[in-house]
């Protein structure tokens, strides 16, 4: 027992000397920590003075109107300024009930209690910014607003938290509660273009007196301030409808309504509330959408609320031409179906990604409805996606070339399904290239080319391009048909990275803002390269001949080096184009708005807009073609060949095709499928003295498909058979034939030529037959001597007669010798000649003695003529003679 007893003794002292201890520490701990926060309050106490020393003076003529935001476009030129439009003051008298109460159990419940700031809200606030983030949620009383609409900045820092309160403070303790709410209910923007709760309810609602808000009309008016593009109901009635509802149950939470009330009010419909009776002024309205929904997204700053000085990218030019073909002007070109088909439109620099102009649709409510350019999940883009997630991954990872075969045998089945893929056609050609496939946007190679990529390597190839692909991927995205939808922004700014030798720029509308207090946000994108020089050139090259001569035709602008794809979805429901060139890129989707599944009954009508767009900006404009890069190379190939051979110099020159490949990946084998034709065999000649003909002959033993080519000295002749003949033969020649084969799909394949000799004797001519009965008379009275002859056949046979004199031919078996000399005796000599002259006969001959002339003296005049024989004439016919 006694030690039991000295063991809790032991164990008491021990106890206590670890209790003493353990106060020692926690005195440590506490002074130590205690030390900590008064450093800390001395310099956090600093800083908030420094802070609240440094904040601007309430400016009583800040706090009635918001300071304008002026917007300039491109060249620097002013074309809007927001916050001079659409407003409507109202005094605090003028303010109902319900919407006074719908706006502080919305905005600040204890407005009329705080001090201008609500400290319970604050310690809110800072729990879940130190759980979530600084910023993560705000404070901020309805004080606290107007005193950042009119004299801070949108920052988010500690700094201008700060002097907010501190202000709020201060314009708590100068204006009365009811003056505050009333700056409020003036100064805040309401979307829509609408500043101040007054202009807001007779932009939406068409009503000048506030008393005749409903109940429903309050609560949404009282919810817009929060999110005003997003919550807009002529933009998102959904998100406006569940806004409105959540405003009715804050109302009910702090007793303004009862539930029954609330639930009554969410009978009402949106949509039904809508009285939309002024048109909105504000000029490029769509284009301010996207400046506006930018400038928030990347500052948090409010175009509408905060005084700033935005520069913009837009080109004035391109938005009025694209404003002007979606509108209903009868000077409109482009032919609409009817009011309701839409287009959305986005225009952007190749080059640097700025955005020139914005088309957000047609006939949109207050020129302020849905931006079917960018907003949203965008539409299925059908084939216009093939090169962003089937050929350009391809030629990227895979180093296919513009020529890569790829076999369209049949409808792609999807694994683990009943379905399949099918072309547009319902056609399949086998082997083709993948220019050919992409010309003519077919979709089973697509899908083939997708399933050897691979969908994470397409995946991270798209989305480097700017195409969110937030529902996963399936094989059914290679053609566009999938859950995943685009927008023309997004589709123009993808297209530019091809035609921007692969360097990718974020598309954006702002290139800086100043704020009032002379600081800038420089917000212009920087430039990633997304893929090779390489594939951007080559899905380049394949995209000018989807224009030159594939489905894109409508959209090619005569004379203009340009690229582009058509994209249709199922049942024509949406309908795109997307192209570019050195200058811009322009992406156009044609369609009904969603869930109609009505189908566009002009499927070229996004081409015709697109090229009316594109021929308007390019008039006047220097555009060059794309430069091929040294990383890529243009080969000839021979069609066919798979993988890709060279040609030989025996291929056909239409079997030939020049095609792009990466440089390091062009082919070097050399196909053999054309060789040198064979050479005939057999080949003779034989002569036909009869006929006077040369007989050919030869064999042949190929079954290549030929012609024949003989030449025969300076002539030749054709023939598709083995034989020839040659007419009209030259006797006593040499005659060398040659015989050549030739292809009759390339004339400059040809066979070695096959030679062969054959003589021609001369003609052996016998002599004619020679004249008989030959005899000449002469004929005192008229001085002549007479010759005739017999002949069996005259025909074509003439007669030459000599007098050792003279000679003359004649047809005629009969001439007569006049004026023959006296005293002479002639030896005549006939023979007979054939028609050319090439055979004769032996000649006959006579003598006839001519008998001396008696003497007589001559006349006078006579005295000098001499006895001669003046001529050998034929005889004539007497009538002649005697003339």
């Amino acid at each position: 027992m006694a030690n039991e007893s000295q063991s809790r003794s032991a164990r008491r002292k021990q106890q206590k000397q670890s209790k003493k201890k353990t106060k020692t520490l926690m005195k440590k701990i506490v002074l130590v920590i205690g030390i900590i926060f008064l450093v800390l309050g001395i310099g956090v106490g600093g800083t908030f003075a420094y802070y609240v020393s440094t904040a601007p003076d309430l400016d009583s003529s800040l706090l009635s109107d918001p300071v304008s935001t002026k917007v300039y476009d491109m060249n620097e030129e002013v074309y809007a300024d927001l916050g001079t439009e659409k407003r409507t003051k109202i005094s605090y008298n003028e303010i109902p009930d319900v919407l006074e109460d719908a706006v502080l159990a919305t905005e600040d419940v204890r407005f009329k209690e705080h001090i201008g700031i609500d400290f319970r809200r604050i310690g809110a606030a800072v729990l879940a910014n130190v759980t979530d983030g600084f910023g993560a949620e705000g404070a901020s009383t309805i004080t606290q607003q107007v005193v950042k609409d009119s004299f801070l900045s949108t920052d988010k820092t500690i700094k201008r938290k700060v002097q907010e309160q501190w202000l709020a403070i201060q314009l708590d303790r100068e204006y009365s509660k009811e003056q505050i709410l009333e700056m409020y209910l003036n100064k805040i923007y309401y979307g829509s273009g609408a500043y101040g709760v007054a202009k807001a309810a007779n932009t939406y609602f068409g009503k000048t007196d506030l008393d005749e808000l409903t109940l429903p009309e309050a609560a949404l008016l009282a919810g817009l301030p929060q999110r005003p593009s997003a919550y807009d109901p002529t933009v998102n009635p959904e998100l406006a409808q569940e806004r409105m509802n959540t405003v009715l149950s804050l109302m009910v939470r702090h007793d303004k309504i009862s539930q029954a009330e609330a639930d009554e009010a969410r009978k009402v419909d949106v949509t039904s509330m809508l009285n939309i009776s002024e048109t909105q002024q504000t000029q490029y309205q769509a284009f301010i959408q996207k400046v506006a929904e930018e400038v928030e997204a990347k500052t948090g700053a409010n175009i509408y609320t905060d005084g700033l000085e935005v520069y913009t990218t837009l080109d004035p030019k391109a938005q009025e031409e694209v404003e002007f073909v979606l509108s209903n002007s009868e000077e409109n070109p482009i032919q609409f179906p009817d009011d309701d088909l839409q287009s959305g439109i986005a225009v952007v620099d190749t080059t640097s990604g700025a955005i020139r102009a914005i088309g957000g649709g047609r006939n949109r409510d207050n020129n302020n409805g849905w931006n079917y350019a960018f907003q949203g999940e965008g539409r299925q883009a059908g084939s216009a996606i093939k090169p962003v997630l089937d050929y350009g991954p391809a030629i990227e990872y895979l180093n296919w070339s513009t020529y890569h075969q790829i076999n369209d045998d049949a409808p792609y089945e999807i694994a683990g399904t009943d379905k399949e893929i099918r072309n547009w056609n319902r056609q399949y050609q086998g082997w083709m290239s993948i220019r050919y496939a992409l010309q003519w946007s077919l979709n089973v190679p697509a899908v083939k080319t997708l399933d050897e990529v691979g969908i994470n390597q397409a995946q991270e190839f798209a989305e480097g391009l700017g195409i969110e692909l937030d529902n996963g991927m399936t094989i059914g995205d290679a053609i566009g048909g999938a859950g995943n939808g685009v927008t023309p922004l997004q589709m123009a700014g993808a297209y530019s990275a091809f035609g921007n030798e692969g360097i990718y720029n974020e598309p954006y509308a702002v290139t800086k803002v100043i704020y009032d207090d002379g600081s800038l946000d420089d917000l212009k994108s920087e430039p990633v390269a997304a893929m090779s020089n390489a594939t951007a050139y080559m899905i380049t090259d394949m995209l000018k001949t989807v224009v030159r001569s594939g489905t894109g035709t409508k959209a090619n602008v005569s004379g203009l080096p340009m690229a582009g794809k058509t994209g249709t979805t199922n049942n024509n429901i949406d309908v795109w184009f997307a192209g570019y060139t050195t200058n811009y890129s322009l992406a156009v989707w044609s369609g009904y708005p969603e869930n109609n599944t009505t189908p566009v009954s002009n499927t070229k009508i996004s081409q015709q807009l697109f090229n009316r767009i594109m021929t308007t900006l390019s008039e006047g404009v220097e555009t060059s073609d794309f430069t091929m890069p040294s990383s890529v190379e243009r080969v000839s190939v021979e069609k066919g060949t798979n993988p890709a051979k060279l040609p030989s110099e025996y291929t056909p020159e239409s079997e030939i095709v020049t095609e792009l490949f990466k440089s390091g990946h062009v082919p070097k084998e050399t196909s053999e499928r054309y060789e040198q034709l064979d050479p005939v065999t057999e080949l003779s000649a034989s002569y036909n003295a009869e006929d006077n003909i040369i007989d050919v002959t030869w064999d042949y033993e190929s079954d290549a498909d030929v012609t024949f080519e003989v030449n025969i000295g300076t002539n030749s002749t054709t023939t598709e058979n083995t034989e020839l003949e040659i007419s009209n033969v030259e006797r006593g020649t040499t005659y060398t034939i040659e015989v050549t084969a030739i292809s009759i799909d390339n004339e400059d394949n040809i066979s070695e030529a096959q030679s062969v000799e054959i003589e021609i004797p001369e003609e052996e001519t016998e002599p004619l037959v020679p004249v008989s009965a030959l005899r000449a008379t002469y004929i005192e009275e008229n001085n002549s001597i007479n010759v005739s002859w017999d002949y069996t056949n005259t025909d074509d046979v003439s007669f030459e007669v000599n007098t050792g004199v003279n000679s003359i031919t004649t047809n005629n078996t009969e001439v007569i010798l006049s004026n023959v000399e006296r005293g002479r005796t002639y030896t005549i000599e006939v023979v007979a000649l054939s028609d050319n002259e090439e055979s004769f006969s032996d000649a006959k001959i006579v003598q006839v003695e001519v008998p001396q002339q008696e003497s007589q003296q001559p006349d006078d005049e006579n005295e000098n003529d001499e006895d001669v024989i003046d001529d050998i004439i034929p005889d004539t016919p007497e009538d002649e003679s005697e003339e």
